[in-house]
């Protein structure tokens, strides 16, 4: 899955509105216009057509996420950005949306159970650890495409 295509499936999985969106680039330092928006968030064949989500824009929104939903951080300064030097970023989707949306551990396994995968405790613990970490594991594309599914059965019951 690239950056793009977990862009569209989050934002189908919170119901985020384009307005919203821009906002939300806007709160993780990039400026995306509302133009540009639709070439971010739609998969075509032509690559003329598209924008490229890279890791920098992506954890961008990520952290603008968390800003959108929790509101700023009082006297907070703008967060050192590192998945520009990560392979994985399913991991850091999975880190930055429980931050954002305030997820117990439990949450996130009753997530992932909506989408019918069962995760335990201790898989989650090593998703969501640093990377280097003795018990880190890099999540796949499995997870991060149930977490998603998952989210939308969550908050949009579909």
């Amino acid at each position: 899955m690239d950056n793009n295509d977990i862009l569209i499936r989050l934002r189908y999985a919170l119901d985020l509105k384009n307005a919203e969106m821009v906002e939300i680039f806007k709160l993780g330092g990039i400026e995306v216009s509302p133009l540009d928006l639709p070439l971010i968030l739609t998969k075509s064949d032509s690559e003329e057509e598209n924008i490229t989500c890279d890791n920098v824009m992506f954890e961008s929104f990520l952290n603008g996420l968390i800003t959108f939903k929790r509101g700023p951080k009082p006297g907070a300064e703008t967060p050192e950005l590192t998945l520009g030097r990560s392979t994985n970023v399913n991991n850091h989707l999975l880190k930055k949306v429980k931050i954002a949306l305030a997820l117990t551990t439990e949450e996130m396994i009753e997530i992932f159970d909506l989408a019918g995968l069962q995760v335990t405790k201790g898989e989650l613990g090593a998703l969501l650890r640093k990377e280097g970490h003795k018990n880190y594991k890099a999540c796949g594309d499995k997870f991060a495409r149930n977490f998603l599914k998952g989210l939308a059965v969550k908050y949009r019951g579909a």
